[in-house]
This record gives structure tokens, sequence and C-alpha cells, in this order.
């Protein structure tokens, strides 16, 4: 493959991920977020254009077997505000339209409310990353605008998925006024996971950070499981008290949906 591949980022045994594809239409991203698990990549933070992306996106499009579900994107924002002049995802979404894949859309951005039209036109599904942590993702619009947006989503009838992630216990755990703001279709959760240069990121902001008996597992430092627990119990009551699924994002705890992801809310067609 060769701009789409198997989706498996962390090698984690604790994903819970059904089988999909990972797409991003740019490599690295501008939004700065500092608890960013990706930049490690050298350069991260400064956004590029792929050579030759639309050739070889239809290239991979043609070797999918059907139904195939495709996140994008996973590292790199989709909707970077270059792509407001640039359209490089739009494209990119013109070209999995005529595929027919199902798509899982995930930002950070309210420039997605551009393209909902053609999202409607494919099987697909809208997940905004939430989280109330402006001062954390410097470049990312602010969480009341990314909160219009979801809302928007789910007006224009397309499942719309609250990526309440990282959650950060103290900072704002107590920020489930979003979920009932926003009701979304689906919300995924996730505490806060460090990796080594992402650590030293935080606790400059977070000095705190120093003192937490962090878990270690694999490459990530994970709160201690009891306080985890605690946090991630007390959402999954508040969206079950609201009639909302939700799921955990590698944390191996179970939880009640049908998916973490809510890729479940993406229709397939049972015919293929």
């Amino acid at each position: 493959m060769r701009v789409i591949r198997p989706f498996d980022p962390w090698k984690s045994p604790l994903c819970t991920c059904p089988k999909k594809y990972s797409f991003n239409p740019y490599t690295g991203c501008a939004h700065g977020c500092l608890y960013c698990y990706a930049t490690y990549i050298p350069n991260f933070y400064k956004l590029r254009e792929k050579k030759g992306l639309f050739k070889n996106l239809e290239k991979d499009l043609k070797e999918l077997p059907a139904n195939s579900l495709i996140s994008m994107s996973n590292s790199s924002d989709p909707y970077p505000p270059v792509e407001r002049e640039r359209e490089i995802t739009r494209r990119c979404l013109e070209i999995l339209k005529d595929y027919d894949v199902r798509l899982m859309v995930v930002t950070k951005s309210n420039i997605v409310l551009r393209d909902l039209k053609i999202l409607s036109e494919m099987r697909s599904a809208v997940s905004i990353t939430i989280t109330g942590l402006d001062e954390f993702e410097p470049n990312a619009p602010p969480a009341e605008e990314r909160m219009e947006a979801l809302k928007a989503v789910k007006d224009y009838g397309i499942p719309a998925i609250l990526r309440f992630d990282p959650v950060i216990p103290g900072i704002n755990d107590s920020r489930l006024d979003i979920i009932e703001k926003t009701m979304p279709d689906h919300v995924v959760t996730s505490t806060l996971k460090l990796k080594a240069d992402s650590m030293a990121r935080m606790e400059k902001k977070l000095p705190w950070l120093r003192k937490v008996g962090f878990e270690k597992k694999g490459a990530y430092r994970y709160f201690p499981e009891n306080l985890r627990r605690e946090v991630l119990d007390r959402i999954r009551n508040f969206c079950e008290e609201l009639g909302i699924s939700v799921g955990f994002c590698r944390e191996g705890f179970r939880f009640p949906s049908k998916s973490c992801d809510g890729s479940h809310l993406i229709p397939r067609l049972e015919s293929l």
C-alpha cells in the first residue's frame, strides 16, 4: 500500500479498534498539541504535502476489499488551516466517494463543515476531538467552535462522534458539559497517555505530573489504573444517563458500545 495503511499505530494489546485502515492526506500536523503522541516523527509540527497523493490514493483504493473502513486521519489532522485554500482533503474525499468506502473523519477543525455535503453522500461519520484544553492545542480552533461544528454535523444527518480525549484528571475530567451541549451519537474517551517527548512538554505546563505514579505500558505512561477507572466510569455513567453510546480508547476496560471509535454508526453493505 502507498498512502493507505493498516491501522495499528501503537501495536498495543489494549487497542480495541475494529479492523480498519489509516489514511493521512498530509504529513505532519499544524495544530501543535502539547500532548501529541506522534512528535517522535521528525519535523512533525511542520506540515507537508505528499507527492503523487491523488494518484497513489486511487491505486490503493483499487486494492482494498469491499466494505473497508478508513480512518482519516489518526496522526495528521486532515483539516489544517491551509486546507481552506489548498483543498487537498476535499479532493481526496471526492476520490474516496467514487470507491464507496466506509469513512471515519477524525479532526480538531471546524473546516470539515465545508465538506458536509460530500460526506453526506458517502458512508461516513465525523469524529471531532473536543477536550476544553485550548491552551494545550495552540493552533487548533477553540473548543466552542468545535462544539458548534459537531452539532452542525449531527444536524446535517451525519453520525456525529465526540472524541473527548485526552482526559487529564483534575484538569478537564469535569468538562462533561461538552457532552451535554453537543449531544453526539457516540463518545470515545481516553485518559492522557504520554511518551517521553510529550511527557517533557506536558511537565513544563503541569509540573505536578512529575509526582504522578505513572504506569508504564509499552512506550506510554498511563495514570494509575484506579484513577483511570474512576474518571472513565464517571464519563460512561454520564453518557448512559443521556442515552449516548460510549467507548474507551486503549484503556483495557470494558465498555458498553458496539465499537470504541463509533465506527458501528457507519453502515455496511451487507450484500457485499
